[in-house]
């Protein structure tokens, strides 16, 4: 039998696509861990940087503003990064995003067996198989990244609102935001696609014989 060689890109997203509405609520849970750990991401790195916007404005109380509310600066401070312990939160909520990832990801595994074996018996390679689940991985990735990075400016708008009051919007650094907003998103994407290689190359690697053999 000639093997399937190649997918069409278009296709391929297709069927991506057709596979995530197919399955929605499990493609749901997949994608919340994703966006609540890029949500407190884009929170921490947005908040830093209205602080910024503030310290670097012409606001006669800003820098009593930015100590009253308990950022570390003094008049020769010229930027407000993360602390440390900002900083192994957010690299802890990562991590625990990529281990559900994973999880769910081999669920969706298990869950479609018979698919995986249909498509080999008709012809799909290995790198076929796993194409379609990276995609698939990506998709999720981008929506729920997207999610989380507006949901994450939103928290932080409003709680800079609430901790350092109207004058964090004198000078509001759109441009930072925007970028913090990218960058989070870009590193959204690419945990979805590491959390799906291993639960992929699993599915590739199927003989479809034992895929077709497994009981739904």
């Amino acid at each position: 039998m000639e093997r399937l060689t190649a997918l069409p890109l278009a296709k391929s997203v297709e069927i991506a696509f057709k596979s995530i509405r197919a399955r929605f609520l499990r493609s749901l849970v997949t994608t919340m861990s994703l966006v609540l750990a890029v949500a407190f991401l884009c929170y921490v790195q947005a908040g830093n940087e209205l602080a910024n916007g503030l310290l670097h404005s012409d606001h006669p109380r800003a820098l009593r503003i930015l100590l009253h509310a308990g950022y570390d600066v003094n008049a020769d401070s010229t930027y407000i990064g993360e602390s440390a312990k900002q900083q192994w939160i957010v690299i802890l909520s990562l991590l625990v995003c990529v281990v559900g990832i994973v999880n769910a990801q081999l669920m969706a595994v298990s869950e479609r067996f018979r698919e995986i074996g249909t498509m080999k018996c008709l012809g799909a390679l290995d790198s076929v198989v796993m194409r379609l689940f990276l995609i698939e991985a990506g998709l999720q990735g981008l929506a729920g990244s997207a999610a989380g990075a507006v949901l994450g400016i939103v928290v932080a708008l409003l709680g800079a609102l609430i901790t350092l009051g109207p004058p964090v919007f004198s000078s509001l650094p759109i441009g930072a935001l925007m970028l913090t907003a990218l960058k989070a998103i870009g590193i959204g994407c690419l945990l979805s696609l590491i959390g799906v290689i291993y639960p992929a190359i699993t599915a590739a690697r199927m003989e479809p014989v034992e895929a077709m053999r497994v009981e739904q």
